[in-house]
C-alpha cells in the first residue's frame, strides 16, 4: 500500500464532489484495520452520517480483510463498478454473505440514512484510463 500521504493526495486529486472531504484520520486516530477506523469514526462523531466507498476490486477481496463482516455492518456500503472485477465481485463471497441486504442504485442517494449492513453496486461511465497510468503519470510529473 502507498504511504497515507500519497493516498490522500490522490483522493484528493479525485474528490471533487462538494460533499466529499479527504481527510488523513487514520493517522490521527492511530488505526491500521478499516474496521478499527470505521469504528473509531463513529465513537468520535455520534450521529454522523457515513457510507463506505470502495470499488469493485475491493468488494472481492475484502474478505481478506481483517474483521471483513464488521465494516459491512459498521455503516452503509457503496461499490462502485471497476471493469473486469464487476461480475467477480457480485458473484463472490462478500456480496454472497451480504445479498439479502443489497439496495437497488436508485436507492444509493439514501444510503446515509440506511442501518447496516446494507449496501448498493453502482454502474458508472468508466474513464477510459487505468488508476495505475494515472498513478505512473503523476509520479512522472514534478511536484
Amino acid at each position: 500500500m502507498a504511504p497515507q500521504a500519497e493516498r490522500v493526495r490522490g483522493a484528493e486529486a479525485v474528490a471533487a464532489h462538494p460533499k466529499i472531504r479527504v481527510s488523513g484520520l487514520e493517522a490521527r486516530l492511530g488505526t491500521r484495520y478499516t474496521a478499527d477506523t470505521l469504528r473509531a469514526l463513529k465513537l468520535r462523531f455520534p450521529g454522523g452520517r457515513f457510507v463506505w466507498l470502495m470499488g469493485a476490486d475491493n468488494l472481492t477481496q475484502i474478505p481478506r480483510w481483517d474483521r471483513w463482516t464488521r465494516i459491512f455492518a459498521a455503516m452503509p456500503v457503496a461499490v462502485f463498478d471497476r471493469g473486469p472485477y464487476s461480475y467477480e465481485s457480485l458473484a463472490g463471497k462478500a456480496a454472497q454473505r451480504f445479498a439479502q441486504y443489497r439496495r437497488p442504485p436508485r436507492r444509493a442517494g439514501l444510503l446515509a440514512d440506511e442501518t447496516a449492513p446494507a449496501w448498493v453496486f453502482l454502474h458508472q461511465r468508466r474513464h477510459p484510463a487505468s488508476a495505475t497510468a494515472i498513478r505512473n503519470h503523476r509520479g512522472s510529473s514534478p511536484t
